[in-house]
């Protein structure tokens, strides 16, 4: 019995002496741990809370346009774009915002909005959509060179044979025929590969093409 107690003791004492060895080490592997899964469901918390406000703010913001109430727009736009960056209620409230600027006649303000879509948007669709309509503004601006720039990066499939159709509406308010021709030729060749429902805009395309004339 006594030896046994004396085993035992070693034993005790083997496992004091590796607990004070490594015991340190293991607690905080917990503590890391523990703080790893409390940080995972924290920030899941966080996202999901900060996505709800964000929707709210859009809310705010869609309402304001559907009454055309310019200063609201602007309000939710600016605390879209200043509090919830990243997320795609601000993303689309700035699309949204550009386009009631424009109504409002102030084309300098629709133009910052598309341009922090185009820096900012997590969705390639919706940066190249910004990319269209700030190369629009451009155009109408008579920028010609920064229009095309908007327009330089492929787009989408979905929006490439309407890239290539501005780039000639460009290229012809710049008096480049010669590239205004090709850029049409390269739309219809996009168009012809969608589906059905787009006869009429192909139509529209058509008749600019001809009216350059033979090359």
């Amino acid at each position: 019995m006594a030896a046994f107690d004396l085993q035992e003791q070693e034993q005790l004492d083997e496992l004091k002496d590796w607990w004070r060895k490594y015991g340190n080490l293991i607690t905080g592997g917990v503590v890391l741990l523990a703080v790893a899964v409390v940080g995972t469901a924290g920030w899941r918390w966080y996202q999901a809370s900060r996505a709800t406000q964000a929707s709210a703010v859009y809310g705010a913001l869609v309402q304001a346009s559907n009454a055309k109430d310019v200063a609201k727009v602007r309000q939710a736009a600016g605390e879209l774009l200043a509090g919830y960056d990243g997320t795609l209620h601000a993303d689309l409230g700035a699309l949204l915002a550009s386009k009631a600027e424009v109504d409002a006649n102030d084309p300098k303000a629709a133009r910052t909005k598309l341009e922090w879509v185009v820096a900012h948007a997590a969705e390639p669709a919706l940066r190249d959509l910004a990319r269209l309509r700030l190369a629009g503004l451009l155009l109408d601006e008579k920028a010609y060179d920064d229009a095309l720039k908007a327009l330089e990066a492929a787009p989408s499939d979905a929006l490439a044979a309407r890239f290539a159709d501005l780039r000639g509406d460009i290229h012809v308010a710049k008096g480049s025929v010669a590239d205004a021709r090709t850029a049409y030729k390269q739309a219809l060749d996009l168009l012809g590969k969608e589906e059905q429902g787009v006869a009429q805009y192909k139509s529209f395309v058509e008749l600019k093409l001809e009216a350059l004339g033979e090359a």
